[in-house]
């Protein structure tokens, strides 16, 4: 379909303004969930294990739904999965009870901060922002989707201030309550602007000729079909190539991501003894950062290729990932950890335009699986490891091992996709 040179498709902005309004619930669960079952009495132990049985949960759901949205098309899944994290939120809302909170965190993703992502649905969200973009538009649209899930969870994470508020009326564990309004809110905004979104791969699949009769199987093929089906096998073979070196790189990336990400508002508070007040408006500068970051990978890229400026950015963003744990004082540790997220968060949408381009159209929901997934595992581990370490006092061991884990990620995307043509957009 030709559509007016520099106009997005229709999907595009409705699928970005869902990303939005669940960024800003999930901007402010970041702040406050573990804050939340901190207050409630749970434990670094505890909180780490739900958070990492959380991830395993999505983990599942990504590889049952991902690549079945190649065939059967994206709106169900992902209109399902706003139902559940409406109905999560709802129930939080209205009850602290464990099952509630665990179920929360399993299937509405609390306090995963997905940067407006649908959570294990995510992939779906891609391959769907894809479908009608050209290669040279991809770094663009993809970064300025990016961009506006920081800016959403920047919205959400400084709304997570407001329970210092009103403290006296709902004190405790209970002036945390009223946050899960805005997830709430947010799937139903989500809902309808994916209801509302055209989806070509779901009307071809509706319209997918009827297979053909076994006699007309028996027709041999001729030589020019024999030699496309060859080509085909061979690019489908360094296609898979590419995705195992993707799931390599990307498991050392998830095991650094998981081992500080989940923590950073609990980490504040138990480095410093702050509260929401101050922890809110500290995460909500990072993804101010993070916004701004993702406009800078974007204009990188025109120069660099996608690879470099990925590497260049994650290089300055791991520096200061070490330098974080170190800071005598909460200001300069909030700064560090701000200016760190525009390095490193900067270029999702950058390492999201690479995915889609490593396969063809076909098979997106495949790679943005398979992207997904190899990050999911090893970050479900993460949480649970540096729970314990939290547990024992030790809070600058995980910043530590996260940094060996992103620096043998830098090292091993350099050497897999440095070389890629396609890289360059």
């Amino acid at each position: 379909m030709v559509r007016p040179e520099g106009r997005l498709p229709r999907a595009v902005p409705l699928l970005m303004g869902a990303r939005f309004a669940r960024a800003v619930g999930q901007g402010a669960l970041v702040v406050g969930f573990t804050l939340y079952l901190h207050a409630l009495g749970w434990g670094a132990t505890s909180i780490g294990a739900v958070l990492s049985a959380a991830l395993f949960v999505a983990v599942a759901l990504t590889l049952l739904v991902g690549p079945a949205s190649d065939r059967f098309g994206r709106r169900h899944f992902l209109l399902a999965y706003e139902a559940v994290a409406l109905l999560s939120a709802l129930l939080a809302l209205c009850s602290s009870q464990p099952w509630v909170l665990g179920l929360g965190a399993l299937l509405g993703g609390f306090g995963r901060g997905a940067n407006g992502a649908a959570g294990p649905f995510g992939p779906l969200e891609q391959a769907w922002l894809a479908q009608d973009l050209t290669p040279a538009d991809r770094p663009r649209v993809f970064s300025l989707n990016a961009a506006l899930g920081f800016w959403g969870m920047a919205v959400g994470a400084l709304l997570a201030a407001l329970p210092a508020l009103w403290q006296r009326e709902l004190p405790g564990a209970l002036a945390f309550r009223p946050l899960f309004v805005l997830p709430l809110l947010g799937s139903m905004i989500g809902m309808w602007l994916v209801w509302k979104a055209p989806d070509h791969a779901e009307r071809s699949a509706r319209a997918a000729p009827t297979p053909a009769q076994p006699e007309a199987a028996a027709v041999a093929p001729s030589t020019r079909a024999a030699q496309a089906t060859q080509a085909t096998g061979s690019a489908r073979r360094e296609q898979n190539r590419m995705l195992l070196r993707l799931a390599v790189a990307n498991g050392f990336n998830g095991l650094g991501i998981g081992m500080v990400a989940p923590w950073m508002a609990y980490w504040f508070a138990l480095r410093f003894d702050h509260g929401p007040a101050s922890i809110g408006p500290a995460l909500a500068a990072g993804f101010v950062c993070a916004a701004l970051g993702a406009q800078l990978a974007r204009h990188l890229s025109r120069r660099l290729g996608l690879v470099d400026t990925v590497v260049y950015m994650r290089a300055v963003g791991l520096a200061l990932l070490l330098l974080t744990p170190l800071s005598p004082w909460f200001g300069l540790a909030a700064v560090g950890w701000a200016v760190r997220s525009a390095f490193n968060r900067g270029t999702i949408g950058v390492r999201q335009a690479l995915v889609v381009g490593l396969t063809d159209e076909g098979r997106r929901g495949l790679a943005a699986t398979v992207n997904n997934v190899s990050v999911m595992v090893p970050r479900a581990i993460g949480p649970a490891l540096s729970g314990l370490m939290l547990a024992r006092g030790w809070l600058v061991a995980p910043f530590l091992v996260a940094g060996v884990f992103q620096g043998a990620y830098l090292l091993a995307y350099r050497g897999f996709f440095g070389g890629i043509e396609d890289a360059r957009p």
